[in-house]
Parts: C-alpha cells; sequence; structure tokens
C-alpha cells in the first residue's frame, strides 16, 4: 500500500531536488552559497544532477525565493510573514488556500501540500503567480484541524497501515505492530497521529480504539462524526465535572432571580426529545393585555467560563442529530437532566418576557435570570390538535400564542423575510435500527408558533445588546448573520425554475425575497414545490456568526442574535453570558477573541450539517437496499458533468445515473442552459423532468445509490 501519493512523470526528480535546495536555503537563511557549495552540501556529484540544480537556482532566484548576487552566489530572500489560511483538499489530492484576510484562494498542488491535511491551518508562500489564481506552496502547518481518524486497517508484515475512509484525509497512517492494540486486519478502527517525522512520506500513528467490522451502523456513524472531526466521546475530566452538578435548587441563587413558578408554563417539542431548550409562559394582566415569557435553560449557571465543560462545549461548537443518535455538545447530566425544562421540575432559566397584546404589539420588555416550573410537556403533534380544534390541556393559551404568532409571521413576511417551510427526511427505524420508513416532516402551525416566540426573543435581545447607547460604544457580542444573495447565484436560479415555466424578475436585492415567496405560494401544492424551495434556499448565502452585525437577510431582521437553545449550541452560551454582564455591571467577558469564537462554531455548525446529511444518505442506502431491481418513478433534482441525481417518489431518496449509462445516445452537459444533450438525438434531460429508474447497485459505505434509467 502506498503512502502518500508519490509525484509522477519527468518533472518527479526537479520537483524533489527544488524541495531539497530550498530546506538548504531555509536551515542555512544567513548564508550566501554558490552553485558548487549547494550540489556540496547536498552530495550532488553527477553532470546531469549538477546542471539541473542550477536551472532549479535560477527558477528560485525568478520566483523571488532566492536573492541572485554577482558571480552566481544565491542567498535566501528576505520572506514576509506568508499567507494564513485554511487547506481545503479535494477529493483528487489537490489543495486550496482560504486566506484568512479574505484575499482570493490560492492552489496548492499535491506535492506542495508537506504536512497539512484537510482543515488544518497553515501558513503558505506563493511560488507561482498569473492570470488566473496563485499557486502556492505550504511552509507550515500552524494548527491541526484534527488529529483522529477511522479507517481500515491493512495489514503487512512488520506493520500496519489505516486507509482512511475520507478521501480528504490525504494519506494513510504507518503504525507499528506494537501500536495496534488488537486490531486485525480488515477490522475499523479510530487512529490518532502520534508524529510525523520530515523524513517520512506518511504520519505515524497508534490504534485509540477498535470499531469492529465495518458495515455496522454504530461503526458507520462513528466513522462519520470522526472524518469530520466531530468527537463521540466526552473526555473523563468533562464527565467527572459534570457529575458534581446536581438537580436541587439553592434558596439563596432564587431568591436572586424572578419567580415564575407560580405561572402557567409548559415545553412544545418533538415528541422524541430529550433536552428541553425552551418554554413558554401566559398569563394575562389586569390592564387586559398579556406577560408570556419566553424561558431558556440557565446553561450559564452551570457551566463557567475557563471550565472544563466549557472548553469542551467551545471546541464542539453545537449538538450533532445523526439519523439515529444525538452527539450532545454537554454532557446527559447537564443536556438532558439538570439544565432540561422538563415537566414538574423547579428550573433555573433566563427569560425573555413581553408584555403584549393579541396582535403581537409589544408595550414593556424584560430580560433576566429567572426560575421556572413547566406545568406540562407538549408534544408538536399534541398542540396542532389542539390548534386544528381537539380539546386539550390549556387550549385557550396555546390559541392565544398560536393566534400572535401568525401575526408575528404576517408581519415578518411584509417586511422582507423569506417564506421557506421546513422539511426533513426522518427514518422509523425497527428494534436493530434499520429503517422500515422513510417520513417527511414539515412545519405545521405549532412548529411554527414556538418558531415565531423565539425568533422574538432573540431579535430583541440582539437590539438590547447591540444597539449601542449615546455616548457608549457597543457590547462586544455574537450576531447570527446572513447576507444578501449575490445575483449571479439568483440569475442561476432563475436559469433553473425557467426550466418549470417560471420566470422572476430579480433586477434588483430588494425583490427577490417577496418574488420568492410568491412564487413558493403559487406552486405549495405542486410536485416541483419542494425541489424549487431546496434551489431557493442553496442560492442564498450561508448565515453564519460574526461580531460584525450586518443584519439577517433571510429573516429581514437588522439586529439578529441565537440565544434560545444554549444546550446545543455554544453561541446561545457566550450570548446568555453577554447578556448577563449588560444586566449587571456592564462588564465585557470577550474581547477579540470574540471573533475568534465567532470563527469556531461557524466552522463547526457547518461540520455538524454535513454529518448529519452524510448520516441521512447512509440510511438512505439501507432503505432502498431490499429494492435492487426494482423499478421507481422519480424526478430529476440535480445535474451535473458526470450525470444526473434522481430523486424516487415513494421513498424520497436520491440516486444517481452516471452520464454514460444514459441510453440511446453521447450525452452532455450543456453547462450554458444547465440541461443534459444527447449529442446526436438532442435529446434533453432538465431539472424536474420525470424519469422511471431501476435500483441497479446500492453502496452504505459510499452513501450512494446507482440507478438505470429506463426509457420506453
Amino acid at each position: 500500500m502506498s503512502k502518500k501519493k508519490k509525484q509522477k512523470g519527468p518533472g518527479k526528480m526537479k520537483s524533489s531536488l527544488t524541495h531539497v535546495i530550498r530546506k538548504v536555503f531555509e536551515n542555512n537563511p544567513e548564508s550566501a552559497l554558490t552553485h558548487k557549495q549547494v550540489c556540496t552540501l547536498i552530495d550532488l556529484r553527477e553532470n546531469a544532477l549538477r546542471k539541473l540544480a542550477f536551472d532549479v537556482l535560477q527558477e528560485l532566484s525568478d520566483r523571488g525565493e532566492l536573492e541572485r548576487h554577482s558571480h552566481g552566489v544565491f542567498s535566501l530572500a528576505a520572506q514576509g510573514s506568508g499567507i494564513i489560511g485554511l487547506i481545503e483538499v479535494t477529493a483528487r489530492g489537490a489543495g486550496f488556500l482560504v486566506p484568512e484576510d479574505g484575499t482570493e484562494d490560492v492552489f496548492i498542488a499535491p506535492h506542495n501540500l508537506g504536512q497539512a491535511l484537510h482543515g488544518d491551518r497553515v501558513k503558505a508562500r506563493i511560488i507561482k503567480k498569473g492570470k488566473g489564481r496563485a499557486e502556492g506552496e505550504i511552509i507550515e502547518v500552524l494548527e491541526r484541524e484534527k488529529t483522529q481518524f477511522v479507517g481500515t486497517i491493512e495489514m503487512h508484515e512488520k506493520f500496519a497501515f489505516l486507509i482512511p475512509d475520507n478521501v480528504k484525509a490525504g494519506t494513510d497512517i504507518y503504525i507499528s505492530k506494537e501500536k495496534l492494540n488488537g486490531a486485525l486486519h480488515g477490522d475499523k478502527a479510530l487512529v490518532r497521529i502520534t508524529v510525523w517525522p520530515k523524513s517520512s512520506d506518511s504520519p505515524y500513528g497508534e490504534v485509540i480504539e477498535v470499531l469492529g467490522k465495518p458495515g455496522s451502523n454504530d461503526t458507520e456513524m462513528i466513522s462519520i462524526l470522526c472524518n469530520h472531526g466531530i468527537d463521540f466521546k466526552f473526555p473523563q475530566e468533562v464527565l467527572e465535572e459534570a457529575e458534581t452538578v446536581g438537580m436541587d435548587l439553592e434558596d439563596e441563587e432564587i431568591k436572586k432571580r424572578r419567580d415564575f413558578r407560580k405561572i402557567t408554563t409548559f415545553t412544545i417539542d418533538p415528541v422524541d426529545a430529550k433536552d428541553f431548550d425552551d418554554a413558554l409562559s401566559v398569563q394575562k394582566l389586569e390592564n387586559g393585555r398579556y406577560e408570556i415569557g419566553v424561558h431558556i435553560a440557565d446553561v450559564s449557571h452551570y457551566v463557567r467560563p475557563g471550565s472544563a465543560m466549557d472548553t469542551e462545549a467551545l471546541k464542539r461548537s453545537n449538538s450533532v442529530y445523526l439519523v439515529d443518535r444525538v452527539i450532545p455538545m454537554l454532557p446527559e447530566q447537564l443536556s438532558n437532566m439538570a439544565c432540561s425544562l422538563r415537566p414538574n421540575e423547579d428550573k433555573y432559566s433566563f427569560s425573555a418576557v413581553f408584555e403584549m397584546d393579541e396582535k403581537g404589539k409589544i408595550y414593556n420588555e424584560w430580560f433576566g435570570r429567572t426560575v421556572i416550573h413547566s406545568d406540562r410537556r407538549f408534544a408538536y403533534e399534541e398542540a396542532q390538535e389542539i390548534i386544528e380544534g381537539k380539546d386539550g390541556d390549556y387550549k385557550t393559551e396555546i390559541l392565544l400564542l398560536d393566534g400572535i404568532a401568525k401575526t408575528l409571521r404576517k408581519d415578518r413576511l411584509k417586511q422582507g423575510a423569506l417564506s421557506i417551510e421546513s422539511e426533513e427526511m426522518r427514518f422509523k427505524l425497527d428494534e436493530s435500527g434499520h429503517p422500515v420508513q422513510v417520513m417527511i416532516k414539515t412545519s405545521k402551525d405549532a412548529h411554527k408558533l414556538i418558531e415565531e416566540f423565539m425568533l422574538l426573543a432573540n431579535k430583541r435581545i440582539a437590539l438590547f445588546v447591540g444597539k449601542a447607547e449615546k455616548g457608549k460604544e457597543a457590547v462586544p457580542f455574537v450576531y447570527r448573520i446572513h447576507d444578501k444573495p449575490e445575483m449571479a447565484k439568483i440569475a442561476l436560479f432563475n436559469v433553473f425554475i425557467g426550466k418549470f415555466g417560471y420566470e422572476l424578475d430579480f433586477s434588483h436585492p430588494d425583490q427577490i425575497a417577496q418574488s420568492i415567496n410568491k412564487l413558493l405560494e403559487d406552486i405549495r401544492l405542486k410536485n416541483e414545490y419542494s425541489l424549487i424551495q431546496t434551489m431557493a434556499i442553496r442560492s442564498m448565502a450561508k448565515a453564519t456568526y460574526d461580531t460584525t452585525n450586518i443584519g439577517h437577510y433571510g429573516l429581514a431582521f437588522d439586529f439578529y442574535t441565537h440565544f434560545t437553545s444554549p444546550i446545543r449550541r455554544y453561541a446561545d452560551l457566550v450570548v446568555h453570558r453577554i447578556l448577563q454582564e449588560k444586566l449587571t455591571n456592564g462588564k465585557h467577558l470577550y474581547g477579540k477573541d470574540l471573533g475568534d469564537v465567532c470563527k469556531r462554531i461557524s466552522r463547526m455548525e457547518r461540520k455538524a450539517t454535513e454529518a448529519e446529511r452524510e448520516s441521512t444518505k447512509y440510511f438512505q442506502t439501507l432503505f432502498v437496499q431490499d429494492h435492487i431491481g426494482e423499478e421507481f418513478e422519480g424526478t430529476v433534482s440535480g445535474i451535473a458533468e458526470f450525470g444526473m441525481f434522481v430523486k424516487m417518489d415513494e421513498n424520497q431518496c436520491e440516486g444517481m445515473v452516471p452520464m454514460n449509462g444514459i441510453p440511446g445516445d453521447r450525452f452532455y452537459f450543456d453547462a450554458d442552459k444547465y440541461r443534459i444533450i444527447g449529442a446526436k438525438t438532442k435529446k434533453e434531460y432538465n431539472f424536474g423532468d420525470r424519469v422511471k429508474v431501476r435500483i441497479y447497485e446500492v453502496h452504505p459505505r459510499k452513501r450512494q445509490i446507482d440507478l438505470e434509467l429506463i426509457v420506453d
């Protein structure tokens, strides 16, 4: 088995010599060396190699890496600080450096990656500039994104390699026999890199845990987590610290808080939820208005800055929701017990309390620490039945909240918010964890009720903390921001909907949200609704966390943050701490490091999303595995150079028909019109086309379903 892929071709010797000569000058930064001295230092004796060395010296001088003096003397040129950023490695082994200063990406050829791995924070230098993208070379790995990898053990006579599941890992890991810790050939294992000698093409590692044979759900889920740099176990010191957290509230602490325990309070969550972040309270006031409280688990009371739990929570940044399990941000003693707003238990909370009328107009608001007692836990389905007319507990309160929520949503859409109906693929699993049914969960009024009050709390707290008072600087804060969409992506979306016969006027950014909302409303009952909504979302910018506020385009809010889910999001925990400081002594807990926190939690949020999607794809393959050879109606849901994706109606799973597998002609991808077209017949396949397919092959480990197109 190869280690790191070797460069091939006639340029191999020159590339190696370039690397060696560069190292000679880096190790002798103050020295001026002649061609002869360089050859002596690296023991070059053959005339052909010595001539090649001179050519390399000339090239390094032309690039500006070496300074050329008279009489053929060279020295290391004065180097700047280099370019610092994150390295992204493609499946083919090339890299792209994304600079921290926001400048254009730098291409890194496979042989110039050095010891950098996907996601690492690195320093690079430019080695080639041109009209297109600059090319660089990694000169230092500043911070490893991850050092643990999951893969398959491949045994050799005196050693072994871990072949990582994730092709972006870029390298196999060498393991000596004494570091195998019981792992056998073919086992899935978790391996930690221990050292990477400069003289070695591959890092050295040791087996941390044998996961078993490939194919089990546990093994595959752990593989997904590790490949995305997500820990699936808590360190022992974190678990021990969590165990010291008790369930009982302290009288002295209760006295410091506003007491809501006698006010009607309840939660509305998914039927299988275990952690309850938020609760709502309702009471009618003497003036005829209502006091509505949005109560959030007070995680900040238990998780203090700098503690083991806090350090680990920042590292994870959020909980991860795979199909068959949750990987929590906090240990279960907090997430499911002490912090969870469970029914019939007194709990510490952090609250946003609003005096409102039935139309949602706010007359007064209050923020602060509270103690609550949830009287009832509702599943979304139970609350939905009450909204639809069925009798049930707290019917009056639920209908009041539903009415206000509908008004808030209507007003928000008038202000230009996007009207997106969330859709989530869920699986019903049997006792062995095998998927037996696919369900598409959509938002109903009960979901929107909770959503609107959470949005309200997040918006009002962002406004309270973020809006600078006269004569004072704004408090450093974590904003949830969403930039305006790029017009190029919107133009592409217009091409896409044109395949269905729709066309919208997107000539001005202010028209985009309203135009998309009208389109989605008009086609809500049509087959293409889900596909067009998905593409509309993809055409938008990605929401992220930042200390600089630019507003939230999708919600049409000038100020927005995340306050309502501190059990599962580190951003919310930080917001609680900042809010508490503003309410009490006005001190700033965070300074410039808050920007680094935002970058971290944004990056980990993306990783969690990617892991969750991969988990769903894996369970899709398990679900259709028993249907190989069967035919299904479907819709073309994606088009690319290598083929087209088809979403099957009956099971909602997506597979791919390879380009060379489309019968009847030699088909190719027309990038200008985003279609697949036959070279001779001019037969077209477009987004949204109705087709019939046969499941040809299923690859759970690749998370891939291969389809055959059936042409009548």
